[in-house]
C-alpha cells in the first residue's frame, strides 16, 4: 500500500509539473501571436535580469577532449593535492587518457552531461519566468570545471549580457569542498585575478540534499525500477544507493559530504516507506590511498556471497548520466561484475535527466532562494574544522559579503 501511495503521489506531482510547462508554452504562444512584429525571444538573444550559473564538473563530449578534461582535473588543487602537481598532474593525465577514452567509446564516444544540463536549464527558466515574474527574464548558463563551457567563460558571458542578479547554482545536491567548493573557488578566483568587483549581485545555492521534490524524484525512479524485477523477487531486492567516494583525508578534515548524502538516502527511504533493505555505498575510488567505504563493487560481491542476488543500484549523488553511471555502474558493475558474481537480477535506477519534476525542483530551489535574499546557506560560512586551503575561507567571505539589495 505504501508503494502504491508513493506512486500515486509521484504521478500527481509529475502531472502538475507537466501542466505548468504546458501552461507556460500556451501563454508564450498567445503572446507571440499578439506581437507578430517582435522577433522571437530565445535563450540566446534574451536580455536577462537574473542569470543562473549551473555548476558541475562536466565531461568530455568527444574522445579528443578527454586529455584536456583529465589535465584540468589533475591540476585542480581544490580537488586533490599531489606532490609537484604541476609536473605530476600532466603525467597522470597523459597516462590515463587512453583508458578513459576507451571507457567513453563504450558509452557513445562522449559524456551526455552537457546535453542533459541544457535540457534541465531550459525547463527550469521556462518555469521560473512564470513562477517569478519579478526576477524575469531568467537565463541559465553552464559553468563546467574541467571542460567547455568553463566556469570562467560563463561568468564573462553573464557580465557581457548585463545580468543584474547572478545565482551560482551547484548541480551537486550534496556539498563537498572537492566539487561545489572547487567551482565556487573558481568564481572567486576569476574576480580576484581581474582585480575588480563583480557588476552582478552574486548569491549561491550551495547544497540541497533534502529538497522535497528532489527526494520525490529519486523515490519515483526507485519505484519505477523496482516494478521491473520479477514479482516474486521484488521484496527481496536490496537497494544500493551509490555515491562518488572521497579520500579519507578529505573526510577527516570535516567535509560535510558523507552526512549530506546520508541525509538524502534517509529521506528517500522514508518516502518509500522503507519498502526494501538498503545500504549507502561508495564508488569511483582511485589510487592506493584510503577512501570512504564500503565500495560499491565490494558490496555487490559480499551480498552475492550471502545469497542476496537481486540488487538495485541508485546513483544518489548524480542527477544526470555521465561516465560514473553509464560505464561504472551499468557496464563494470551491472554487466561484468554481476555476471562474475552470479546475480539473479541487477538493475540501475534511471538518473533524473529529463524528468519534468526535476526541472520543477530546480525552479523551486531558485525561486525560494531569490525570495530569501540570503547570499548563501549558514553552512557555507563554516570552513571545514581542519581545512588546509586558504582560498576556501576567502571564497566563503566573498559570497557571504554580497549585498543583494
Amino acid at each position: 500500500m505504501m508503494m502504491m501511495a508513493a506512486l500515486g503521489s509521484a504521478g500527481r506531482l509529475i502531472q502538475f509539473a507537466r501542466s505548468s510547462i504546458g501552461l507556460s508554452v500556451r501563454r508564450r504562444s498567445t503572446a507571440a501571436a499578439l506581437a507578430q512584429t517582435a522577433p522571437p525571444e530565445t535563450q540566446e538573444n534574451r536580455k536577462p535580469k537574473t542569470g543562473i550559473l549551473m555548476l558541475n564538473m562536466g565531461g568530455p563530449e568527444k574522445l579528443e577532449d578527454v586529455h584536456d578534461f583529465l589535465l584540468r582535473l589533475f591540476l585542480d588543487t581544490d580537488l586533490m593535492k599531489l606532490p609537484v602537481q604541476s609536473k605530476l598532474g600532466p603525467f597522470i593525465a597523459k597516462r590515463r587518457t587512453p583508458k578513459i577514452q576507451e571507457q567513453y567509446s563504450k558509452i557513445g564516444g562522449g559524456s551526455p552531461i552537457k546535453r542533459w544540463t541544457s535540457m534541465q536549464g531550459e525547463g527550469m527558466v521556462k518555469l521560473l519566468d512564470e513562477m517569478s515574474p519579478d526576477t524575469a527574464p531568467h537565463k541559465f548558463y553552464i559553468g563546467f570545471r574541467y571542460v567547455n563551457p568553463l566556469t570562467e567563460e560563463a561568468i564573462e558571458e553573464m557580465e557581457k549580457d548585463g545580468v543584474e542578479r547572478a545565482v551560482a547554482f551547484t548541480q551537486y545536491p550534496q556539498y563537498s569542498c572537492s566539487t561545489t567548493g572547487s567551482s565556487l573557488n573558481a568564481i572567486y578566483r576569476y574576480y580576484s585575478n581581474k582585480g575588480g568587483r563583480p557588476n552582478m549581485r552574486w548569491s549561491v545555492i550551495d547544497r540541497w540534499p533534502t529538497h522535497p521534490l528532489l527526494v520525490e524524484c529519486f523515490a519515483e525512479h526507485v519505484l519505477n525500477e523496482l516494478q521491473k524485477f520479477p514479482e516474486d523477487k521484488r521484496d527481496d531486492v536490496v537497494i544500493l544507493f551509490s555515491a562518488h567516494s572521497l579520500p579519507m583525508a578529505v573526510v577527516n578534515r570535516g567535509d560535510p559530504y558523507p552526512q549530506e548524502v546520508g541525509a538524502t538516502v534517509q529521506r528517500v527511504m522514508e518516502r518509500l516507506g522503507h519498502c526494501n533493505p538498503y545500504r549507502l555505498v561508495w564508488q569511483s575510488r582511485v589510487g592506493p590511498m584510503a577512501w570512504l567505504g564500503p565500495q560499491t563493487d565490494e558490496v555487490i560481491k559480499g551480498l552475492c556471497e550471502r545469497g542476496k542476488k537481486n540488487l538495485l543500484l541508485v546513483p544518489i549523488a548524480f542527477t544526470s548520466d555521465h561516465i560514473e553511471t553509464l560505464h561504472e555502474l551499468d557496464i563494470e558493475y551491472a554487466q561484468v561484475l554481476g555476471e562474475e558474481c552470479g546475480v539473479e537480477n541487477i538493475r540501475r535506477a534511471e538518473s533524473l535527466n529529463g524528468n519534468p519534476l526535476f526541472m520543477k525542483a530546480l525552479a523551486d530551489l531558485v525561486q525560494s532562494h531569490l525570495k530569501s535574499n540570503e547570499p548563501c546557506s549558514r553552512q557555507l560560512t563554516l570552513r571545514c574544522p581542519l581545512c588546509t586551503n586558504p582560498t576556501c575561507g576567502e571564497t566563503k567571505a566573498f559570497f557571504a559579503g554580497q549585498k543583494l539589495r
